[in-house]
């Protein structure tokens, strides 16, 4: 299964490792220190132009990769959450 990420950005929901909101995480040094470490290190996409809302931790093949998403924490949420409807025809 995939989950959209913002504009035409999709990453497989086993890829997934966590759902940060930016607002709420980043108070915290740790977590600043990790994304300026992660956007030393080349490992960051942003998603769209718009401010991002969440950041995405992933890793893909054995490498991690961090996306800036638009996209609210708990949206995503709701999308990788969200059971397969039983009718298919939608």
């Amino acid at each position: 299964m995939f989950l959209h990420i913002g504009s035409n950005e999709i990453v497989l929901i086993k890829d997934i490792v966590a759902i940060m909101d930016i607002e709420r995480t980043t108070t915290s040094q740790t977590t600043r220190k990790y994304l300026k470490k992660c956007e030393e290190k080349g490992i960051i996409t942003t998603i769209g132009e718009d401010i991002p809302k969440s950041f995405i931790i992933t890793r893909e093949g054995g490498e991690e990769k961090v996306y800036l998403s638009p996209i609210s924490s708990a949206t995503l949420k709701k999308r990788v959450c969200k059971p397969l409807s039983s009718d298919r025809r939608n």
